[in-house]
């Protein structure tokens, strides 16, 4: 990259692309978008139109075949992560993509060594963990507030599905309608997970979980006609970590509560924390502290360097939020050296979780970890 920016090739045109990445990449002057594709090719054409990307395709290959490409973003239906992300990293892309890369955690390895062997970059869209006052939070588990952390609760409340004649996208409409499926766990569990893991700073060891359907008629996108949908749209797992810690994960499509709903707690044996990622009154984010002799939690300000340029917690999570992790990913591929985080190292190590959970519910006990590989 002789002139030092970051060119970029988008998957995928639709809601999530033109929310929050195509404005991401906008914000940072070390990267261009110049390419953007799409089977929908009209919803490709509109959204190079509205941030003036010079290149539109209907087939993704047309973008690996670039040479003017350095990064492909992977932002397209969960079933297609795994195959385009291989295929990105196979034509010597760096690759950014929407979770899951895959669904069986294993697949994700394969990818991330895919990745190493050819010095590429990769980020997984954890989006929550690139929140400032995540950022925030994790500098002050790192600088010690909390000492030791004992106990981890995160939670995500998610009200877009309590109404069944609201579309839903995160399903197989083709599923065995007698066996319950994996949605909301992998959905919205992979980011609170993704957040135990680095706030507790360790693995988890063993996990446990029970998965429910509380709403079985719902209308599917893919059909555009109420079916049986047994889905788990909602679930709860506890976890013990390899250096002592509990936690506790809640995850559903039906808790009342304004989307995202992440909160993220930490208990040690100094102090605690309180993370709520949840757009209420005009705010997205709050951070909140208590130690041993001041127990009544108090709110913290997040400090501006946190924040991307012209950033402040009264901006759309979709923006703030992505603006960093574009940042980051950027600023880790213009760096040259080893530094990645969020990486498909990460992306596989909470998939291994979600694999681990499920299969726990199916068999109705604890599932040590890490699982076979």
């Amino acid at each position: 990259m002789t002139d030092r920016r970051v060119r970029v090739g988008v998957l995928g045109a639709g809601a999530w692309a033109r929310h929050a990445h195509l404005p991401g990449y906008r914000r940072d002057p070390r990267c261009e978008v110049v390419a953007i594709a799409d089977p929908q090719v009209d919803l490709a054409h509109q959204a190079a139109r509205d941030f003036g990307i010079p290149f539109v395709a209907a087939d993704p290959r047309r973008l690996f075949e670039r040479k003017d490409i350095d990064l492909i973003d992977v932002c397209t239906p969960s079933q297609t992560h795994f195959e385009l992300a291989w295929a990105a990293l196979d034509a010597g892309k760096h690759v950014l993509c929407e979770k899951p890369v895959a669904y069986d955690f294993r697949d994700t390895l394969r990818a991330r060594d895919l990745a190493l062997g050819k010095g590429l970059k990769t980020k997984v869209g954890l989006t929550f963990r690139y929140s400032p006052a995540i950022r925030y939070m994790h500098e002050l588990v790192a600088d010690g507030f909390i000492g030791t952390p004992f106990i981890f609760n995160g939670y995500e409340q998610n009200s877009q599905w309590l109404d069944p004649s609201v579309p839903l996208r995160q399903v197989d409409p083709d599923a065995d309608p007698s066996v319950i499926q994996v949605s909301s766990l992998e959905g919205y569990g992979a980011p609170i997970i993704d957040l135990a893991h680095l706030m507790v700073r360790s693995r988890l060891d063993r996990v446990v979980g029970t998965m429910r359907n509380f709403v079985p008629e719902r209308m599917v996108r893919a059909t555009g006609r109420m079916m049986r949908m047994n889905i788990d749209d909602g679930d709860i797992f506890v976890g013990e970590f390899q250096n002592g810690a509990l936690c506790s994960i809640q995850t559903s499509f039906v808790t009342v509560g304004n989307y995202p709903g992440i909160e993220a707690r930490i208990y040690g044996s100094r102090g605690a924390l309180i993370c709520r990622l949840v757009e209420e009154s005009g705010v997205c984010e709050t951070l909140t502290a208590a130690t041993p002799d001041e127990v009544e939690f108090r709110p913290l300000d997040v400090p501006q360097r946190f924040y991307p340029s012209g950033g402040s917690a009264r901006e759309s999570w979709r923006t703030l939020f992505y603006a960093n992790l574009i940042a980051s990913f950027i600023g880790e591929i213009l760096s040259g050296d080893d530094s990645n985080e969020g990486d498909f190292g990460d992306g596989a190590r909470v998939q291994e979780v979600i694999n681990a959970v499920e299969q726990s519910f199916r068999d109705e006990r604890w599932i040590a970890l890490p699982l076979t590989r």
